[in-house]
């Protein structure tokens, strides 16, 4: 899949951006959670104004996988106080690596992740973090594969349910 480019997103493509979130997240996450959980997170993860909001913070980026320029997936980063939880200046965040279903398996996730890697060397980051659900056991595979280790956990709430993601990082030598 030679073809497949990493690009970053601008506000321009926001619906873009809308969609291919909307839909990898429900790709990976709906069996395992109520429909009215699902929706409320939708809904308020991908409105137009908390993206416009993200894709606006100088502290968070965006990249789109595309290939033939379809979008197939996404990453989002986040540095500094845009963490989400840790806001170490010596860390870079990766707060979303979703793949459409049907290119799962054809290296697409790695590429992000690389560009996410990537990203954290040109900063000068020590090291790479982020939570994965503990019930992914296809995310916490590959990350481990690339050398994530665990040092915490922590809740994320999807509507009015509370799961635990396992918090694993990756130190960096630059």
């Amino acid at each position: 899949m030679a073809d497949i480019e990493v690009k970053r997103i601008t506000l321009n493509e926001i619906t873009q951006l809308q969609k291919i979130g909307r839909q990898t997240f429900q790709e990976t996450f709906s069996d395992a959670n109520s429909e009215e959980n699902m929706q409320k997170y939708l809904d308020e993860s991908f409105s137009t104004e908390k993206l416009s909001a993200e894709l606006n913070n100088k502290d968070s980026e965006f990249y789109f996988a595309t290939l033939e320029n379809d979008v197939i997936g996404y990453l989002k980063v986040n540095f500094g106080e845009s963490q989400t939880e840790l806001k170490d200046n010596k860390a870079l965040e990766i707060e979303r690596i979703y793949v459409s279903k049907e290119f799962h398996g054809k290296k697409v996730g790695q590429l992000l992740y690389d560009k996410a890697v990537e990203i954290a060397r040109q900063k000068k980051n020590d090291y790479v973090w982020l939570g994965v659900w503990e019930n992914n056991v296809r995310a916490i595979s590959f990350y481990k594969k690339n050398g994530f280790v665990e040092f915490d956990k922590h809740i994320f709430k999807l509507g009015n349910d509370q799961q635990t993601d396992i918090m694993i990082k990756l130190k960096l030598t630059n």
